[in-house]
């Protein structure tokens, strides 16, 4: 273990346990994290950040500028919590009923409010630190409103890093993979229109329900006929809404669509896949039909040579078995893709152990890893920041 690992283990492992811990009893929602930029905001202040709230709606951005170093690099955590009622049986268990960070979320947001203590106390960097508090990951929504905000042009920065803890892998291990390593997402939802009709009655209706079905089918064409197996890519329907009673046949039927493409020419081509079958759906059944599409998607990219240097960097803080290169890949998406569009970035991942993964009612974050993470952050911060 390395003299700063142990430091941060020492000072700060108690006092990022406990922002943990009272993040993790009151989780918000997607751009409702009021109370949660108001807590990071109230410790910015108190350690001497400029503190600027309200971007992108609820994120919170703290600056610190030590000496006259010219670089500015820029450290993420998201805040948002999801919809889910948690089961785990911690004593620390979420407070507000059906909503749980069954993310990691507020230990992202913990890890990076004890690295921001140690780093304002000790202040042994020059240049400047820009600590991006985000809200709405998990809707992709948070980085394009910080960035549509000004984030960029109020807060110039060469570098932006990201960290998130992914269960299967080994607690306490940070991996690290250069080039594409998280998929676009479209978040899309069809509805389709057709005539309502009593049950008994099916010739005086235009049924959307029975439309919606065969699209539900055609749409899974796209990846087994259209995809190549050596390309990845997921249409997934997670949501079908269409009537109340067993006797009535419906007006409409809705369809909700998560769809991942791992290269940006195979999202084009299935994004086109899923317009045009859907058209050809609504003609044969006679229904007319809106899409609407949400945030379009982004390919999460490291920067090879920025990643080269971030595995050196976790290497000495942590020590070369703890850091893991090449590492995996996800089907999964990330907002922080859209930074990195912007800027030079990073995006590694800490490891949780053998937990249920995130998103699951039973996922709970290992607190160990919480000295890791910040230990990186600041490990980062005090070699770009030289």
């Amino acid at each position: 273990m390395s003299t700063l690992l142990q430091t941060i283990a020492t000072e700060q492992a108690e006092k990022a346990k406990a922002h943990f811990r009272h993040l993790h009893q009151h989780p918000e929602m997607a751009f409702e994290e009021h109370e949660t930029a108001a807590y990071i905001a109230e410790q910015l202040k108190s350690w001497g950040y400029e503190v600027t709230t309200g971007i992108g709606k609820t994120g919170v951005v703290g600056r610190l500028k030590v000496g006259d170093g010219k670089v500015s690099i820029g450290l993420r955590a998201d805040t948002d919590a999801l919809p889910v009622k948690e089961c785990a049986d911690l004593p620390y268990k979420s407070k507000v009923e059906g909503r749980s960070h069954t993310c990691g979320h507020d230990a992202h947001t913990s890890m990076l409010l004890g690295a921001a203590e140690y780093l304002a106390r000790t202040k042994q960097f020059n240049g400047t630190l820009n600590l991006i508090f985000q809200p709405a990951e998990e809707i992709m929504g948070g980085a394009p409103a910080m960035i549509k905000d000004g984030l960029f042009d109020r807060f110039p920065m060469d570098y932006v890093f990201g960290l998130h803890n992914m269960p299967g892998l080994d607690a306490g291990k940070i991996y690290f993979t250069g080039g594409p390593i998280m998929a676009a997402v479209d978040n899309w939802e069809i509805e389709l229109t057709g005539k309502g009709s009593h049950g008994s009655m099916p010739e005086k209706s235009i049924d959307p329900l029975v439309a919606g079905a065969a699209l539900v089918m055609s749409l899974q064409t796209i990846v087994s006929r259209n995809v190549a197996p050596k390309d990845s890519s997921v249409v997934s329907v997670g949501a079908f809404q269409s009537g109340d009673a067993g006797n009535v046949i419906p007006q409409t039927a809705i369809l909700r669509l998560s769809v991942r493409n791992s290269t940006p020419a195979t999202r084009v081509m299935v994004l086109d896949k899923i317009k045009s079958i859907t058209k050809a759906t609504a003609e044969a059944y006679n229904v007319t039909y809106e899409i609407r599409e949400g945030q379009p998607g982004a390919i999460l990219v490291n920067d090879e040579s920025q990643t080269e240097k971030c595995i050196q960097i976790a290497s000495e803080v942590l020590g070369a078995e703890n850091v893991i290169t090449p590492g995996p890949t996800f089907m999964g998406s990330e907002d922080f893709a859209f930074y990195a569009q912007q800027k030079p970035s990073v995006y590694g991942f800490i490891g949780n152990g053998d937990t249920p993964m995130v998103h699951h009612p039973m996922y709970a974050f290992d607190e160990s890893n919480l000295p890791v993470g910040i230990a990186y952050w600041v490990g980062l911060a005090q070699n770009y920041l030289r």
